[in-house]
């Protein structure tokens, strides 16, 4: 390396633009390279490429989840960019290129085109190798999603988790819906728009693991003398067959006859007993079925009830991403 390379502090300031390098690495990086500002660039990747090979093993479960919507409102995208410390993550420049990133794949499809896209003449993936030299951590997109719709809401909180909605068409105060639903994603983390997405393979193991779960608590509060936790049958409404729902109907109207309640008032009370039924034996749909969940701003309602108050639109599809 020669010592008798003079540089400016332009010249400095120039490089740390291009690449967000620190001073001093700019300027040993332009002394190696004599003065040569595509040189001085190409010393830093190398740099990177060597600090990421040496990091490839590290985990990278902290950084900055982001969620960018396209101008109108059709496209949205929830990409990860991952680094291995919460001081980086909340770094302002670190949560600068997760957004410049987002603004990149808002334009692709998919997670391989967009490494591959052009990121000021190199590629994305190659940006990441160039910034962990930079920051000095490994670097790495963790998560990309896209979805596209006649409109699109987002929301991302506190940088952690990122959320993108679909909706089937405009309509008045669409705004607000987006924003709400999306809320609702990242907040409540839903797996699936409707009972319907379930393998049934998932709810036949998950409904015997849950009831093994319930008997086993039963013995111990039976054992303390305490109310036991009721075991359902169910936890799924694609379980709830037309012939499930007639004989759980004739179970109600047999308990109201033992109760000694007058056959002409049944029909008032049936309803609501057929309802608790249906809560009671629904309950994976209403923490993993997003239009099943109670929406988090009126808990009495649910957000497939909170979506059709806005009149002839539905969600089309949800994507979220998180840390970690």
């Amino acid at each position: 390396m020669s010592t008798t390379v003079k540089v400016t502090a332009a010249e400095v300031n120039k490089l740390r633009q291009a690449t967000g390098a620190g001073m001093m690495d700019c300027k040993k990086a332009l002394v190696e390279a004599e003065g040569d500002f595509d040189k001085a660039i190409e010393v830093l990747r190398k740099k990177g490429q060597k600090v990421a090979a040496k990091r490839a093993d590290r985990e990278s479960s902290e950084g900055a989840a982001v969620a960018k919507v396209n101008a109108d409102k059709t496209a949205g995208v929830a990409i990860v960019l991952g680094c291995e410390t919460d001081f980086v993550g909340k770094n302002e420049n670190f949560l600068a290129l997760a957004s410049q990133f987002g603004e990149i794949a808002l334009n692709y499809a998919t997670k391989e085109e967009f490494l591959a896209a052009d990121f000021g003449g190199i590629t994305v993936a190659e940006k990441l190798v160039e910034q962990t030299g930079v920051i000095g951590e490994k670097l790495d997109i963790k998560a990309f999603e896209k979805i596209e719709a006649a409109y699109v809401g987002s929301y991302v909180h506190i940088n952690k988790i990122a959320a993108v909605v679909g909706f089937s068409n405009v309509v008045d105060n669409i705004e607000t819906l987006g924003k709400d639903v999306a809320m609702q994603i990242a907040s409540m983390g839903a797996t699936t728009l409707s009972y319907k997405d379930f393998d049934p393979a998932y709810v036949a193991s998950e409904t015997e693991a849950r009831i093994a779960v319930i008997e086993k608590d039963n013995i111990e509060l039976g054992r303390l003398g305490k109310t036991l936790k009721n075991v359902p049958q169910y936890i799924s409404m694609s379980q709830l067959t037309p012939e499930v729902i007639a004989q759980a109907e004739e179970n109600a109207k047999a308990e109201l006859k033992a109760e000694g309640k007058p056959e002409q008032i049944w029909d008032r009370i049936l309803p609501g007993k057929m309802q608790r039924f249906i809560s009671d034996n629904t309950t994976l749909d209403q923490e993993q079925c997003l239009l099943n969940q109670n929406f988090i701003k009126d808990e009495k309602v649910t957000v497939e009830k909170y979506v059709s108050s806005y009149g002839e639109v539905e969600i089309t599809g949800f994507q979220r991403v998180t840390l970690g």
